[in-house]
């Protein structure tokens, strides 16, 4: 037996013991807790009095759609349809939007999807009143700045008012200094969607539209979030 290691021996030998040295300081780092990045969750609101109607589909189809951007994404629908609440008032009083709050301070969220029909042009009172009483995200912190916010809009007719609604909302959500993010081309400003009859399923355009926002808004949530 030889009592010394040739060189052959000792670069073999010294490669081994680098190798297996990569390998713990790999595994050490990978258990280490916090390496891991966190989820990332959007939430979607559809603002519209009828609980589970085509807003709540519209958005639940943008929401699908940035799901399946990262497996990080988390999505959760809130559905105000059925809710009661007022809009801002400077002691707010004790109503379902108490229920909601708690979802949107979680600092979990990294982006929202508000979704409303196009009443006349203009986002429903019930979006409205959501955006009033999100006030709370203001202060003491912006709790909301510089996450995305896209917008959904359901109108009856092509040209019902949907890019004004987006736009009302874009503009509303500045205040809370979230960045405003529309689709992948066509949909530049966000989902516009048309219902039939309460039906979107034959609205191939428009919901493209609400799958190529909630892709951008993911990605932008990740982004920012990183």
């Amino acid at each position: 037996m030889r009592n010394k290691l040739d060189r052959r021996d000792f670069i073999l030998s010294s490669g081994t013991a680098l190798a297996a040295s990569a390998l713990t300081a790999t595994t050490v780092l990978a258990a280490e807790p916090g390496t891991a990045k966190k989820p990332v969750k959007i939430l979607g609101i559809a603002c519209s009095h009828r609980k589970g109607m085509t807003t709540s589909k519209a958005v639940q189809i943008a929401l699908d759609a940035a799901k399946g951007v990262d497996a990080r994404i988390e999505v959760e629908l809130i559905d105000l349809g059925g809710l009661i609440f007022a809009g801002w008032s400077q002691k707010p009083p004790e109503d379902d939007f108490t229920t909601i709050l708690p979802k949107l301070q979680d600092p979990a969220v990294g982006g929202l999807i508000i979704g409303s029909p196009a009443y006349y042009r203009a986002p429903s009172s019930l979006c409205k009143a959501f955006i009033e009483r999100c006030a709370p995200l203001r202060e003491p912190k912006m709790l909301m700045a510089d996450k995305p916010i896209g917008v959904v809009a359901v109108g009856a007719f092509r040209n019902g008012g949907q890019e004004l609604v987006i736009e009302q909302v874009q503009t509303a959500m500045l205040c809370f200094g979230m960045i405003p993010v529309g689709g992948k081309p066509p949909a530049f400003q966000g989902a516009t969607v048309l219902s039939t009859k309460d039906d979107i399923s034959g609205d191939d355009l428009g919901l493209d539209t609400a799958k190529k926002l909630g892709i951008h808004v993911a990605e932008m949530a990740l982004k920012l979030g990183a």
